[in-house]
């Protein structure tokens, strides 16, 4: 068998996830430790009581979903050992996979995530963006709704077949949701975030990114990771960082990252972190490939019996 670990992202984040995991697992605390102290604040507190209702702000959401995929990688890493043949995540996640194949430290990603919240939301004033979901049409179908639409808004995520996720400027989705209906869309959902991710609104975001990244050091990858923007791997700490730029403004391509692992070899994928997101959208990818999501002590050990 051949495996791929892929890790979710924004979305997936709930108060009190991976607590039963916690009970009996010392990883995943460990984990949310070090990351708290990256980040000056107890982020595992902040993930299971949310004193303050600051889970879904995007500078906050971004560094717990970081730790809880990474805090389930390590988990299953110390139960079996492990050797993908690729990683790979949905937009934040694809930070997950760098961590977990030793790209970057924790602590790294820890820092750099938190920061590349801060940017994007400061990118865009709150209330001035918005994203939608357009079920039902094809990815063309969703292209040319957006480029009848003045104002900026663009296709960012192509999640599955039938199911684009579009942003940009409130006003301009607003119009392009309506389109979409008009041409025969099965469902336009508006999604409840703050920042209009992955369009061209998030180029000063990806500029102030590229400055960041320019005094960091990477490491090689233990595990080759599928970018989000071109569905490759990258050869140098060069090329990773320019994929992660590019990211903030350009689509996340997860269709044709799933379908490039299974034309590679990969017949089982593991979504390490809470919820099971990435798991509906690949079962209407490839129905045939098979897909456990690792999130509490039951999906572990079926993680672990499938290994």
């Amino acid at each position: 068998m051949s495996y791929a670990f892929v890790f979710p992202g924004q979305g997936s984040q709930s108060v009190g996830m991976l607590a039963e995991l916690a009970e009996t697992h010392s990883s995943v605390k460990e984990v949310f430790t070090e990351a708290s102290d990256a980040l000056g604040y107890d982020l595992w507190n902040l993930v299971q009581n949310d004193p303050e209702g600051k889970l879904n702000q995007t500078d906050v959401t971004q560094p717990a979903m970081l730790a809880a995929g990474i805090a389930v990688y390590r988990t299953l890493a110390e139960q079996k050992a492990v050797s993908p043949a690729y990683m790979a995540g949905h937009s934040l996640g694809e930070y997950s996979a760098l961590v977990a194949s030793g790209v970057m430290t924790l602590a790294q990603g820890i820092e750099l995530v938190a920061e590349r919240g801060r940017l994007m939301q400061s990118a865009v004033p709150e209330g001035q963006g918005a994203m939608a979901a357009v079920l039902g049409l094809e990815d063309a179908q969703v292209v040319a709704v957006c480029e009848q639409v003045s104002g900026v808004v663009e296709a960012v995520n192509f999640n599955s077949p039938g199911q684009v996720v579009i942003a940009g400027e409130k006003v301009a989705v607003e119009a392009a949701m309506e389109a979409a209906t008009e041409a025969g869309a099965s469902r336009v959902v508006p999604l409840p975030v703050s920042v209009p991710s992955h369009c061209s609104l998030m180029k000063p975001a990806a500029d102030a990114l590229q400055e960041k990244l320019a005094g960091m050091t990477f490491s090689e990858a233990s595990t080759p990771v599928l970018h989000n923007v071109n569905v490759e791997v990258s050869q140098s700490a060069e090329q990773i960082k320019q994929a992660l730029v590019q990211q903030l403004y350009r689509p996340v391509q997860w269709v044709k990252t799933v379908e490039a692992m299974k034309a590679n070899g990969v017949d089982q994928l593991f979504e390490l972190g809470p919820g099971k997101v990435l798991m509906g959208l690949n079962r209407r990818i490839d129905r045939k490939m098979g897909m456990v999501a690792v999130y509490d002590n039951a999906t572990l050990e079926k993680a672990i019996s499938s290994l």
